[in-house]
């Protein structure tokens, strides 16, 4: 089967849910990006479509926020020279952060399809792709390694990097999830893997579970069902068993108070719906 060459929905959704954020939500902005938005390139309507509606949406755009605030704060306070996104989708750390990302070896893996799209915008756009920045084309369907491919796009094995994967894990079965723990456990020691998982709908609060279940559903209609949900005791205990030396868990409510307290318009991350796993080697 021949890989799709377009970005996949929920990729596309995470774009414009950033863009939307500076848009919309006041001052001041947890996240700022609208390079995703210019690179996604949706119709001139795009704020009308129902997965759009600025409050409607609001606690799940604040988890997409507040995750990709957290990886880039570790990001800056960390002294790795490589940084590795699993599933990246329309990132645009590159873009955003030049100065920062300029002293890093940055490896985007994503399916080749939709890469291939991406770095034809980023060309489009005047972008282009810098030598520190790696697009490493990975068929997980086929059952091609990351790992490997990795290295063979330029990634030192046997050195630490920052390696996250934000929005993936759901969309894997759990014994997938296993075997990528397992991957990232077996890279360099000071290397540190922050990947973002989600809780059994019980776990939600009464209100916000029938928005997860038509975003479940939704998925599902497109090809990228929901298959796997974890505790935070079950992925820490999975992450442990992989072999990380320390595991950490951030709770919505710590992304919240980290990033959103305070806030006059109230935008915050919902408890116990998606949260972050923080493991190091």
């Amino acid at each position: 089967m021949t890989p799709k060459a377009e970005p996949d929905n929920t990729a596309v959704r995470v774009a414009l849910w950033r863009a939307l954020h500076v848009l919309h939500d006041p001052l001041p902005h947890v996240f700022t990006d609208e390079i995703g938005l210019a690179i996604a390139n949706p119709p001139v309507d795009w704020r009308m479509r129902p997965d759009m509606h600025p409050q409607g949406t609001g606690p799940f755009r604040a988890s997409i926020l507040g995750r990709a605030r957290f990886v880039e704060d570790l990001l800056t306070e960390s002294e790795v020279a490589q940084y590795v996104i699993l599933g990246a989708g329309l990132d645009t750390f590159v873009q955003r952060k030049p100065e920062l990302a300029a002293r890093l070896q940055v490896f985007e893996v994503d399916q080749p399809g939709p890469q291939s799209w991406k770095r034809q915008r980023l060309m489009d756009l005047g972008f282009g792709v810098p030598s520190h920045l790696h697009l490493v084309p990975v068929n997980f369907e086929a059952g091609e390694d990351w790992v490997q491919k990795l290295v063979a796009a330029g990634f030192k094995a046997n050195a630490p990097a920052v390696i996250s994967s934000l929005g993936v894990s759901m969309y894997l079965t759990r014994e997938a999830v296993a075997a990528m723990l397992g991957q990232v456990a077996g890279l360099a020691k000071g290397s540190t893997f922050v990947m973002s998982f989600i809780l059994p709908f019980e776990y939600a609060d009464a209100p916000l579970r029938p928005f997860l279940e038509r975003a479940a559903n939704g998925a599902a209609a497109s090809g990228t069902p929901f298959l796997s949900f974890f505790t935070p005791d079950e992925m820490m205990a999975l992450a442990r068993a992989a072999g990380f030396k320390t595991v950490q868990h951030a709770s919505a409510a710590d992304l919240g108070e980290r990033y959103f307290a305070g806030r006059a318009d109230h935008l915050r991350p919902p408890a116990n719906t998606e949260e972050l796993l923080i493991a190091a080697i």
